[in-house]
Parts: structure tokens; C-alpha cells; sequence
């Protein structure tokens, strides 16, 4: 069975940096795009950043100039470098790969940036 498994999350202030991991296992990492999503209260799941197989990159608006998703297909991880954190980047982090009909979730790590 595929895993997911961030880490990272934390609090930070506002103009802060954090770095977001997830870990996979159980499946063909290197054939997965994958990706981050974040969920803030009471608003839907939306689409951070994706990086795909051949080491492609998309960002969210949002992200752009600010977040920068990688993988390391050797050690089966994805990450997600945040910089210029601001009061709307609070919310659960989500990972998540993708390949074909298989996909795979991460259980989230938080994110608050506060001051």
C-alpha cells in the first residue's frame, strides 16, 4: 500500500520560511507527478505546487516567487521550500501523488504563520 508521510509544518511569522517533506513508500515513486495541496478552515483543498515525473514544475498564483517544489527520487521524497511566508499561507499541507487512476494522500501537516 502507498504511504505518504509530511513533515515540516510548524508555526512561523509572517516573512518566514519553512520546508515541507513527505516521505513516500510502497509504490514506484519516480513514475508518480506529485504534488502539494493545502486546505485553510473553511475553504476547499487547493493545488500549491506540482512537480511531474520528468521534473516539470506548476505553481499556484499564490506560490509563484515565493514556494519551490523539488523531489528526490532516490530517497522517495518530495518537498516544498516556502519563503516569504504571509497570514494566508495558514492551513494543512497535504501531499499527494498521482499516476494514472493510482493516487495517494498524505494525513497533512500543519502550517500557522502568525506574529
Amino acid at each position: 500500500q502507498g504511504q505518504l508521510l509530511e513533515s515540516g509544518g510548524g508555526l512561523v511569522q509572517p516573512g518566514g520560511s519553512l520546508r515541507l517533506s513527505c516521505a513516500a513508500s510502497g509504490f514506484t515513486f519516480s513514475r508518480y507527478a506529485m504534488s502539494w495541496y493545502r486546505q485553510a478552515p473553511g475553504k476547499e483543498r487547493e493545488l500549491v505546487a506540482q512537480i511531474t515525473a520528468d521534473g516539470n514544475t506548476n505553481y499556484a498564483d499564490s506560490a509563484k516567487g515565493r514556494f519551490t517544489i523539488s523531489r528526490d527520487n532516490a530517497k522517495m521524497t518530495v518537498s516544498l521550500q516556502m519563503n516569504s511566508l504571509k497570514l494566508e499561507d495558514t492551513a494543512v499541507y497535504f501531499c499527494y501523488a498521482r499516476w494514472g487512476l493510482s493516487r495517494h494522500w498524505g494525513q497533512g501537516t500543519q502550517v500557522t504563520v502568525s506574529s
